[in-house]
């Protein structure tokens, strides 16, 4: 049986990309959305993408530009691809489904971007 889980983290340099990914079994099924959230050493968590249903898609002005959300149907499967880096966008990255009768809060993947 297949477990939900985050994977893609890592240490960049600034300027570089990571792909993050999400895959909670019966998302495409429970026609679920999704959202990205990230929470930054001894600061708030902070909403990043969502992406819904009907594929459309949102982000944070803080992103914008620079991630692209993404999903795989068949894989039940969100990405946050990550572009452009900033050491600001250092934090823990988790994924969080939406608008599903499927309740998953990812426990996070650690992403650095050093200077």
């Amino acid at each position: 049986q297949v477990q939900p889980e985050e994977s893609g983290g890592g240490s960049v340099q600034a300027g570089g990309s990571l792909r993050l990914s999400c895959t909670v079994p019966g998302f495409t099924s429970n026609s679920c959305g999704m959202d990205w959230f990230r929470q930054a050493a001894g600061k708030q968590r902070e909403w990043v993408s969502r992406i819904r249903t009907d594929d459309t898609t949102t982000y944070a002005y803080s992103v914008g530009g620079r991630f692209t959300i993404s999903k795989d149907k068949a894989k039940d499967t969100v990405f946050l691809q990550m572009d452009s880096l900033k050491p600001e966008d250092t934090a823990m990255y988790s994924c969080q489904t939406i608008m599903c009768l499927i309740e998953y809060r990812g426990q996070g993947t650690q992403v650095t971007v050093s200077s």
